[in-house]
């Protein structure tokens, strides 16, 4: 008989996250309070993106963020500048946020009067894929830069967003990047996805990018 136990931990702390995640979940529906979670790996442009989306739809709905990193408050100071609500989240050292983290953000940002909440996690291609959030919707974001293999070496984020946005396609003849390719093997793991490229930097494709944001808080409002 061996003389120690084996505790599958992981497995109970998914599905305590999950759990929690529903719940969560269920009360932003409640108070018609959409959340999306933003993932992508580190440099991709989400803080610029969520600049340029801030600029996009600040007249038409009240928009909050979560700015989550392990440590600093450089994006927060960014988004501040533009006079929309957010509040920065370090993780003590993690690499991602779980349901319980993102309830006590939001629990400081404030949701009251809030139509739109755009939480950036933390960068990270891996585990941030991993944890539910408790999110309406998922998306990420791909640079060009980072190549368009990524789906082959990442599956997992790529299978479980709503939306990708390939970002830096103003770059896209510098760098081997083969969109379509990229449609392909991301369409294979996921047959769902809308995949929008843009360009934070010029804003070539936001458009677009507002209209799926607008759409979606627009039906979480009349679900």
């Amino acid at each position: 008989m061996d003389a120690f136990k084996i505790l599958e931990i992981k497995k109970s702390v998914y599905e305590g996250n999950d759990a929690r995640a529903k719940s969560l979940r269920a009360e932003l529906g409640r108070d018609k309070v959409f959340l999306l979670n933003l993932m992508s790996s580190p440099g991709s442009g989400k803080t610029t993106t969520i600049l340029r989306t801030i600029e996009a739809l600040e007249a038409e709905m009240r928009i909050g963020i979560l700015e989550a990193d392990i440590d600093s408050d450089v994006d927060a100071r960014a988004v501040a500048k533009t006079g929309t609500r957010v509040i920065q989240l370090h993780s003590g050292g993690m690499c991602h946020l779980d349901a319980e983290m993102t309830r006590q953000g939001l629990a400081g940002l404030g949701t009251e009067g809030i139509d739109l909440v755009i939480l950036e996690n933390i960068g990270n291609l891996i585990c941030t894929a991993e944890f539910d959030t408790g999110a309406t919707k998922n998306a990420m974001i791909l640079s060009v830069p980072e190549g368009d293999d990524k789906p082959l070496k990442y599956p997992v984020m790529f299978s479980m967003v709503d939306v990708l946005l390939v970002n830096k396609i103003d770059a896209m003849e510098f760098f081997d990047f083969d969109l379509e390719a990229l449609r392909e093997r991301v369409l294979r793991l996921n047959p769902k996805v809308r995949i929008i490229p843009i360009s934070a930097k010029t804003g070539e494709g936001m458009d677009q990018w507002a209209d799926w944001m607008r759409a979606a808080v627009r039906h979480c409002k009349e679900s």
